[in-house]
């Protein structure tokens, strides 16, 4: 059953995140310290602050309210999304899938764009925000696709194509392979392309460039998903209880993953950082760094790639290409891991020429809903 769903936190635990802010434990800082030691004390407390005193969860949950959310369980979990329809009937529809540390909220400013095209679906993955905390084993990315398919089904897209960056790139892949006769194609915005001594492939300056930066990667694996891929109840003791604790978490990753000249906001940092702390999800949104198994899927549909130069890597097309049946492949000098919020605008424009172009044929792209929904999903 798929039931519409609207975001109400409660007053009292607005009124707890502003008590835990105002008791915050500070440590010390080595004078100078600025990033060597992790997130700068003084650009936190900045924040902290923010969150504080001029942040306002409810203009920005009300702005929210305007999307059409939903819930549904599948496979014994709460799944929450919201479903835009395009105003063309025929459109074909797309899943947007979001990654760590992000949400659905990462797609904001591409819903207005591709939904001229585009029939969108964007769900929280399970243990992420609204989807609430996962409470089972195995909730991996080959899963979490199923439930997907699954969603699709019922929303009555027969047809349609997966997008994603980070975790999600991964979801959108595996869908590929658990529902080939209903994916058209899956662009992503993240590929990791680990090196493979056995290519036998020559490659370009450029391209050994970027498997160097892979290498150093791999060889020094970053202590955020060293926690996560091992601890993650541990951590999220401290992130679950601590607000600024969440704020340092997130916070540093966007610092490190986004490009020095993106424009997202103090505010959009702090509303992902809050929906995470509203829903309590820290410790079950980071059990998927355990859950998944890393390398590449099996993926037989047609793929199209957005190489982002702030990203934390960059693909590397002769071996992504061994892998995938590549069909598009766009590099941009501009934006970083969190394209969607980063330049909206291009990832927008790059999803819709991979769609509508580069795999347009009339059978696979003009297919409508055939499903009975209830009112307005």
């Amino acid at each position: 059953m798929i039931k519409p769903f609207r975001i109400a936190v409660p007053q009292a635990d607005l009124d707890d995140l502003d008590d835990r802010l105002s008791r915050t434990r500070w440590p010390d800082e080595v004078t100078g310290a600025g990033w060597d030691y992790g997130f700068p004390l003084a650009r936190l407390k900045e924040l902290a602050a923010h969150w504080r005193t001029r942040y306002d969860w409810r203009e920005h949950e009300a702005a929210l309210n305007e999307l059409p959310h939903f819930t549904t369980e599948i496979d014994g979990q709460n799944i929450h999304f919201v479903h835009v329809r395009s105003a063309k009937p025929d459109a074909l529809a797309l899943i947007l899938t979001h990654g760590w540390p992000g949400s659905f909220l990462e797609f904001l400013d591409v819903i207005e764009p591709l939904s001229r095209d585009f029939h969108l679906v964007i769900p929280s993955i399970p243990g992420y925000g609204f989807s609430g905390p996962t409470h089972e084993r195995g909730w991996d990315t080959t899963r979490i696709a199923r439930a997907w398919a699954e969603l699709m089904r019922r929303l009555g897209h027969e047809r349609y194509g997966a997008q994603g960056g980070d975790f999600g790139a991964g979801i959108s892949t595996a869908l590929g392979a658990v529902a080939p006769d209903r994916v058209v194609g899956v662009h992503v915005n993240y590929l990791p392309t680990r090196p493979d001594p056995e290519a036998g492939i020559a490659l370009s300056p450029a391209d050994e460039a970027r498997l160097d930066r892979i290498r150093r990667l791999m060889a020094n694996r970053p202590p955020y998903q060293a926690l996560q891929a091992t601890t993650p109840q541990t951590v999220g003791y401290a992130l679950t209880d601590s607000p600024v604790g969440q704020l340092a978490w997130i916070a540093e990753r966007f610092a490190e993953w986004t490009d020095p000249r993106s424009t997202i906001s103090d505010e959009q940092l702090l509303t992902d950082v809050s929906l995470y702390w509203l829903t309590a999800t820290a410790a079950s949104s980071a059990r998927l760094h355990r859950e998944t198994v890393r390398g590449a899927a099996p993926c037989p549909v047609p793929v199209g790639v957005a190489v982002f130069a702030h990203d934390i890597t960059q693909s590397v097309r002769p071996l992504a290409e061994r892998l995938y049946d590549i069909r598009h492949w766009s590099e941009f000098e501009r934006g970083g891991h969190f394209a969607a919020m980063e330049v909206p605008e291009l990832l927008a424009e790059d999803v819709r020429t991979f769609f509508l172009t580069a795999l347009a044929t009339p059978s696979a792209l003009s297919v409508p809903p055939t499903q009975e929904l209830p009112a307005g999903a």
